[in-house]
């Protein structure tokens, strides 16, 4: 896996992110460290990408249990030190799943065996930041 970020002096603290799958990621800094606030911070990004490193699996657990799922949002909520390096010290994941006669425990499976065993995003972060969850589910007629 690689990835490219260049800055692009013209504008601040803008940086262009070419991902390894050729993907273009842009990032901005706040105003108040020379940024102009035109992208996420890096910090929100990694957010995000845990999020959707989570959703990812439970999805994918749910699809192949052959549950009717119809969506699903990760909330996520964090809080960071306040001496550099400003790492995550606590994340709260939150699980909205939507779909069609979806048993509890199967939906609580899904987001267990993310959190213990698939996600790497998260299992990177828990080595500095209490990660806890919670989940919500809507089922449909």
């Amino acid at each position: 896996m690689q990835s490219t970020v260049q800055w692009n002096h013209n504008n601040g603290m803008l940086f262009v992110a070419t991902t390894g799958s050729g993907h273009i990621v842009p990032m901005d800094g706040a105003e108040a460290g020379g940024g102009h606030n035109r992208a996420p911070r890096p910090m929100e990004l990694l957010l995000a990408g845990t999020g959707g490193c989570a959703a990812y699996d439970v999805v994918l657990i749910l699809k192949r249990g052959r549950h009717t799922i119809e969506d699903c949002k990760v909330h996520i909520q964090a809080e960071r030190a306040d001496e550099d390096p400003k790492v995550f010290t606590k994340i709260h994941l939150n699980f909205e799943v939507v779909g069609k006669n979806l048993p509890e425990q199967a939906v609580e499976r899904a987001v267990k065996l993310s959190y213990d065993k698939y996600c790497s995003a998260s299992a990177m972060l828990a080595k500095t930041a209490k990660l806890t969850y919670s989940i919500h589910i809507k089922n449909t007629a």
